[in-house]
């Protein structure tokens, strides 16, 4: 029965109100109750993983293909759940890779990021760094085989329907 202090609703109707507050960015306020979970369930992920790395934190498995391996597979985790490992230097989402070093067996943990257009390195310790998530970024260009695509339609003079151009054929 009922509860007779709730106004009724009918089907269709929201308890949402609409308001800013109850709408993610870019999500229709009758998704805003599912968004706001999804952003919990994320966020909880994004911290169990965190936590995870965390106690790995200062340590070095002791050649570089190994630790090369263990940012491998950091790597393919958080590319699995939409995360990046925050730059400690500058703050920009970043991967965590392993370049040979110098006076190191093991190497360096480096992040590997773009900062206005230019592949950037920044560390170099010879231990795992700590390790913050962010949500990984939006691809800002199209992939090399959508460009190579493009670049063959262009070359070739054919529309997306695979048929010739002839417009400019005089």
């Amino acid at each position: 029965m009922p509860d007779p202090n709730t106004p009724a609703r009918t089907p269709t109707q929201s308890t949402n109100t609409g308001s800013a507050a109850d709408v993610g960015s870019g999500t229709h306020p009758a998704l805003a109750d599912l968004d706001r979970e999804l952003n919990r369930l994320q966020r909880t992920i994004r911290l169990a993983i965190q936590g995870q790395l965390a106690k790995l934190s200062g340590t070095s498995l002791g050649s570089l293909q190994d630790n090369r391996d263990l940012a491998d597979s950091i790597h393919q985790l958080l590319d699995s759940h939409g995360l990046r490992i925050r730059c400690i230097e500058c703050g920009h989402p970043a991967i965590l890779r392993v370049s040979p070093r110098g006076g190191s067996v093991a190497g360096a943990f480096v992040f590997d990021h773009s900062i206005e257009g230019r592949r950037t390195f920044h560390g170099g310790k010879g231990t795992l760094p700590e390790i913050r998530l962010v949500a990984k970024p939006p691809r800002k260009k199209p992939s090399p085989m959508q460009s190579d695509d493009v670049k063959a339609a262009d070359e070739t003079g054919s529309d997306e329907t695979g048929s010739d151009d002839q417009s400019s054929v005089a």
